[in-house]
């Protein structure tokens, strides 16, 4: 009768090894792929289902990052549809999302993969990246080139303006991105419903503000304490 052959006992062990390490190998492959789902979910959550932009929060996240690297290129923009709810009244709410979608598209592809943009609410967002101050003035043109195209809806064309504000560290004097925000919100409403792009002055960040916002801004409110 043949007589099986016996392994070494150092074969036996690593065929020992091998049966735990297999199992391992197989949970850390599942581990990354529910790591990699959940930082996917996370990003989903982080940015605006609509236009594709960031969020608010993620928004002014990434953007604050971007403006400690290298504050002396930074260019913030404020963006924001003119008549945009004239839009909605009289071609509809789809008519007006397609709208706020292109100008999301149209941030984006300005700000380029070494910027961020972002929706803040209604049909206000903001973009900042950075461009050497050689080429500012050639950039913001692009800008308004891009942002005065009609937009195709349907069988036709939608027009579309949209008023822009852009502020720098250097032009207003200041590198706080609360402060940029302001300039440049302040610098768009200067140039309102002329599908301008204003570029922001001193004077622009010392505009009132309440709640971080300038004032007379839509939806801003004082807040007032009740005293008994």
């Amino acid at each position: 009768m043949p007589i099986a052959p016996v392994l070494p006992r150092t074969a036996l062990h690593i065929t020992a090894m091998a049966i735990p390490l297999a199992g391992w190998t197989l949970h850390t492959t599942a581990l990354r792929r529910r790591l990699a789902t959940a930082q996917h979910d996370l990003l989903d959550a982080q940015r605006d289902p609509l236009t594709g932009t960031w969020r608010r929060e993620a928004f002014t996240e990434r953007a604050q990052w971007l403006l400690e690297r290298r504050p002396d290129e930074v260019v913030l923009v404020l963006a924001d549809a003119d008549h945009f709810k004239q839009i909605n009244d009289d071609l509809g709410h789809e008519a007006g999302d397609t709208a706020l979608a292109s100008i999301g598209v149209r941030l984006t592809e300005w700000a380029g993969p070494h910027g961020v943009a972002g929706r803040l609410g209604g049909d206000e967002f903001a973009a900042l990246t950075h461009i050497d101050p050689r080429h500012h003035a050639l950039r913001l043109d692009h800008l308004r080139r891009l942002m005065a195209r009609p937009v195709p809806y349907g069988d036709g064309l939608l027009p579309l303006t949209v008023s822009v504000g852009a502020a720098t560290p250097a032009g207003i004097g200041s590198s706080d991105l609360t402060t940029l925000m302001r300039a440049a919100d302040t610098a768009m409403y200067e140039g309102k419903h002329g599908g301008t792009v204003v570029q922001a002055r001193p004077e622009h960040a010392q505009a009132p503000s309440i709640n971080g916002r300038r004032q007379g801004r839509p939806g801003t409110a004082a807040r007032t304490t009740t005293r008994p």
